[in-house]
């Protein structure tokens, strides 16, 4: 054989035996495949007869359990039937017991009811005896002692409430003594006060002329730019500056004062130190209003009315100085407030701003008292502020505990000894012409000028003046002090008409 031929023959062998072993390994895999597919099932039989078997086992157990509960259930059933018979059998018992206890108390009632009846009748004929014997009835002796009793208790009632009032008074009035003296005696106030000055005085009289100016120009200028009028007479060294407003008067003054230390008096230089000086002023009217804030201890408070505290520097009321009065004003009231436990922090803003009418720029026919308090109410102040403000000279009702505390510091800051400058004369004179008048009147028996001239009143005979004519009365004369009298502020006149009866007990 040829070489060819056996490798043929070895190629023809080899895929032969591996054809085989393929034929042999598909064969033997499939009887594993057989053989586990057996053992598979095998395996799910078991399962299936240990789950069946597992099944009724727990079906048996289950059936046991509920067997064992509900003897269970029935022997605590039988148990609670047993306790609520034995219950309902004493109840039972109760009820028989409580129905015979009602019958005996019915029998009892009605023997009580018998026995009233008896004692009422008794009552009535004894009543009736005892009418007999006194001569009257049982009404008019009920009323008789009824009225005895009221009048009684009427005596008793008014001789209390008499000694409660009058102490209530003299505990009041002297609670208040101690309040003022120690309010005052806490506050520490000046004597003597400044006194907004508009006089000029001048080094030799040889500067008058300059200041006349030629043609009087000069005088003319330092008018029309100041809004003043300017006096040059015969007084030696001297030059009155007169004006309604103290601020433009301060600064003519100031103005008047630098134009003579400069020397160079014309109109031109009086205008621009004119103008000069009004932004000096308005720089200090609002330095001092927020120094007096400051000092207080007041916040909040409005631009505006912190302009106006700075102008009161400037205003004098009977030689009393405006800020200097409303600053004593302001510690009085905090002072007396904290005595009486009220806000202190409100009670020293009104005080300070208490008297801000008599500054403002606005023109109104109002009072100082109501202008102050619409400007108060105009820059949102507190409510009570404003009341306070309106009601210290009694020309609003007071409505806040805070309005009587300003008002008393007012009168105390200005009655004090010395800090006004009027002449005792001149007041004394005003308040009888005030009177005078009122007695000049028909149907008036007297007449009392109080609170310092702010207030008359005029008593008037009750049987010649009615309640109507009263009225027109307090009008009458309001009418005739407004024409014949110069007073500062306002004058409240009060008619009194009163009707006494007197009885004498002997």
């Amino acid at each position: 054989m040829s070489v060819t031929q056996v490798f043929i023959l070895i190629v023809l062998v080899l895929s032969l035996g591996i054809a085989l072993g393929r034929i042999a390994s598909k064969l033997f895999y499939q009887y594993e495949e057989r053989r586990a597919e057996k053992k598979i099932a095998l395996i799910l039989q078991e399962a299936k007869l240990e789950s069946v078997n597992a099944k009724k086992e727990g079906e048996l157990k289950a059936k046991e359990e509920f067997i064992r509960l509900k003897s269970e259930f029935e022997q605590n059933v039988g148990k609670r039937r047993e306790k609520l018979l034995t219950k309902g059998n004493l109840l039972k018992d109760k009820e028989r017991e409580i129905t015979q206890q009602l019958g005996q108390l019915h029998r009892k009632q009605l023997a009580l009811d018998k026995v009233k009846e008896e004692l009422n009748q008794l009552k009535t004929e004894e009543a009736k005896q005892l009418e007999v014997i006194a001569g009257m009835s049982q009404e008019d002796a009920k009323q008789q002692l009824m009225q005895v009793l009221e009048d009684e208790a009427r005596s008793d009632v008014s001789l209390r409430v008499r000694s409660i009032v009058e102490e209530a008074k003299n505990n009041a009035e002297k609670e208040a003594k101690n309040i003022i003296l120690a309010t005052i005696q806490r506050t520490v106030a000046e004597q003597t006060v400044e006194n907004c000055s508009s006089i000029v005085h001048i080094e030799n009289s040889a500067l008058k002329g300059k200041i006349i100016g030629k043609d009087g120009r000069n005088i003319r200028a330092l008018e029309a730019a100041t809004g003043v009028d300017i006096t040059i007479d015969d007084s030696p060294e001297t030059v009155l500056l007169s004006s309604f407003d103290p601020v433009r008067r301060e600064v003519a003054r100031l103005a008047l004062q630098a134009l003579i230390q400069d020397g160079r008096i014309h109109p031109t230089r009086i205008e621009e130190v004119v103008e000069k000086t009004e932004k000096s002023i308005d720089k200090e009217i609002m330095n001092t209003g927020e120094r007096t804030v400051i000092d207080l201890g007041i916040y909040g408070m409005h631009v505006e009315l912190i302009k106006m505290v700075g102008r009161m520097r400037y205003r004098s009321s009977y030689g009393q100085n405006l800020l200097y009065h409303s600053r004593e004003v302001a510690h009085l009231a905090a002072t007396m407030s904290s005595e009486l436990g009220l806000n202190t922090k409100l009670a020293r803003r009104a005080g300070l701003l208490h008297d801000i009418g008599k500054v403002s720029a606005e023109k109104s026919d109002l009072s100082h008292a109501l202008l102050g308090m619409e400007l108060a109410k105009k820059y949102h102040e507190h409510p009570e502020v404003c009341n306070a403000i309106g009601a210290h000279h009694d020309e609003v009702e007071m409505t806040a505990m805070l309005s009587p505390v300003v008002q008393a510091c007012d009168a105390i800051s200005g009655s004090r000894p010395g800090v006004r400058r009027e002449v005792l004369e001149a007041y004394v004179k005003r308040l009888r012409d005030m009177e005078d008048i009122a007695l000049s009147c028909e149907g008036v028996m007297k007449c009392y000028a109080i609170q310092a001239g702010r207030e008359l009143r005029v008593m008037v005979d009750a049987a010649s003046i009615t309640d109507e004519v009263a009225g027109a009365l307090a009008f009458e004369i309001a009418t005739k002090i407004e024409r014949k009298l110069q007073y500062p502020g306002q004058v409240k006149v009060t008619v009194i008409r009163e009707t006494r009866a007197t009885s004498y007990a002997k």
